[in-house]
């Protein structure tokens, strides 16, 4: 069966939102512009008979790294080989690069077989905002007055490569709300939280210490209606971010593991409270 494969139009981003919808992933309302911001050729839909069955994100991240998302067969189309040439597709879009996806544990067996590697597991907490006392003042600013350098700079510390582009796009989305942690003029923490399909997400949460990333969680969930349900995307290898979820309240929903193809990329972890998205990392 024939599989016409070609890169998503600006204006298509939601064929690939809705891809990842139905999958249960949970997108945020206005993901799809700050995706394809990160890479306009970067996302591949699949077509056959000239209706959309999948589609895949292969985005590259400077000369040296990219990142596998949006990997999603429709399932009335599975099981026919489909999935396997938008991967074969997406794979040779990001050649000669590190490479880093997310994927469902139990897939891990066929990412090995295309040279993937397991780095760390992630989870997804889930948990109620609630109604809480006076907000702590002086140390946390809008993240729209920071330097947006500051910002980059503190993002390429926890992300193998820079991503200006979507960066840009991701901290001034609507329906979001960016806080930092300044000390001292310095950047010691920040995080944003986005409206979704199903309540909201944190990501990312990025911090010094579990001390500030609380801090930061707290007063972004200040942002959004009491009783909502808030999500955090937590990378399980940073033990004091698991503990800062549940000391929360929150309770684990879903996993992923984190693989790469290629040596796995330095960063620091330790400040990673939440991770920006699943999706492209």
């Amino acid at each position: 069966m024939d599989l016409h494969i070609r890169t998503l139009r600006p204006n298509e981003m939601r064929l690939a939102i809705d891809f990842a919808a139905l999958e249960g992933w949970n997108p945020g309302l206005h993901d799809g512009v700050c995706f394809h911001a990160a890479d306009p050729e970067g996302f591949l839909i699949g077509e056959h008979e000239g209706k959309p069955i999948g589609c895949i994100a292969a985005v590259r991240y400077e000369a040296h790294f990219g990142f596998i998302g949006f990997y999603v067969v429709a399932p009335p189309w599975r099981g026919k080989g489909f999935g396997l040439k938008l991967w074969q597709a997406g794979m040779a879009r990001l050649e000669g690069r590190v490479i880093g996806l997310d994927g469902v544990p139990a897939q891990q067996d066929n990412y090995r077989r295309s040279g993937f590697t397991l780095a760390w597991n992630n989870a997804r907490f889930a948990g109620v905002a609630r109604p809480a006392g006076q907000a702590v003042v002086g140390q946390i600013v809008p993240l729209s007055g920071v330097d947006f350098k500051r910002v980059r700079d503190d993002d390429r510390r926890v992300f193998p490569a820079a991503r200006d582009d979507f960066l840009r796009a991701w901290i001034s989305m609507p329906d979001a709300t960016g806080l930092a942690w300044m000390e001292r003029k310095r950047l010691a923490g920040w995080g944003l939280i986005r409206r979704c399909r199903e309540g909201h997400k944190i990501g990312p949460l990025v911090a010094d210490s579990r001390e500030i990333a609380k801090s930061l969680y707290l007063a972004l969930c200040r942002s959004v209606p009491v009783g909502d349900t808030v999500f955090l995307d937590v990378p399980l290898r940073n033990a004091e971010a698991a503990t800062l979820a549940t000391s929360l309240g929150m309770q684990r929903v879903f996993e992923t593991a984190r693989m790469y193809a290629g040596a796995t990329p330095a960063c620091e972890i330790e400040r990673v409270f939440g991770v920006t998205s699943f999706e492209l990392g």
